[in-house]
């Protein structure tokens, strides 16, 4: 049987309201994490980013924070090899993780994100949602369904956020929205609505920011 992963719909008022508040507040960088026991305290809800390097997920952090350079964008993809907190007031935490599939970070420094991620992904007990980066101008690619399966055997639940829908036309982005539908029958993880994004022209950020706010409170 085929899911539908039809695009999420604008916030009603109230929601969106609720959204712009919660990332209008303080939003604090934590710490970066290397090792599970330099975790902070599971005490709060918590969601998480990933994406394949070059995505735009340092663009799209910022812009759902309006803080300019909160999460930094490295220059050479793979750089930054650290699990990013981010605590939004007292509600959640916002986590960004490394970018994966990069061409240039050393073999052994891969496997050993790799495995901190695996350990990461299987061992929060308070993580809500992963938030997968999928580029309109690419969709699915090979590595990223490795990131997805590996979800998918974590249990973890996620949402696929399509970035950079500024960068090509409507009928070239209906076409990656199905081929992305199509590849997300594989994932049984996959939540089914996607989010459509562009962080230089705003499009989808306030419909981000209101499914975070409402995963805070589950």
């Amino acid at each position: 049987m085929k899911v539908a992963f039809p695009p999420a719909p604008d916030p009603d008022e109230a929601s969106a309201e609720r959204g712009r508040l919660l990332f209008a507040g303080p939003v604090d960088f934590v710490k970066g994490v290397v090792n599970m026991d330099g975790l902070p305290p599971a005490d709060r809800p918590e969601v998480c980013f990933a994406g394949r390097s070059n995505v735009g997920k340092s663009s799209l952090i910022n812009a759902l924070t309006g803080r300019k350079g909160i999460a930094r964008a490295s220059n050479t993809p793979g750089r930054t090899q650290e699990i990013n907190y981010f605590a939004l007031a007292d509600h959640s935490y916002l986590v960004d993780l490394p970018g994966y599939g990069y061409a240039q970070a050393p073999v052994a420094v891969v496997a050993k994100w790799q495995a901190l991620l695996k350990r990461y992904l299987a061992g929060r007990p308070t993580l809500r949602r992963a938030f997968a980066l999928i580029d309109a101008r690419h969709g699915v690619k090979p590595v990223d369904h490795e990131i997805l399966t590996l979800l998918d055997r974590s249990a973890v639940p996620f949402q696929v956020v399509v970035t950079k829908a500024d960068k090509i036309g409507a009928a070239a982005l209906s076409e990656t929205l199905a081929q992305v539908e199509a590849e997300l029958q594989r994932h049984p993880a996959a939540f089914p609505e996607l989010v459509v994004t562009s962080s230089e022209k705003g499009r989808g950020i306030a419909t981000l920011r209101s499914i975070i706010a409402g995963l805070g409170d589950v």
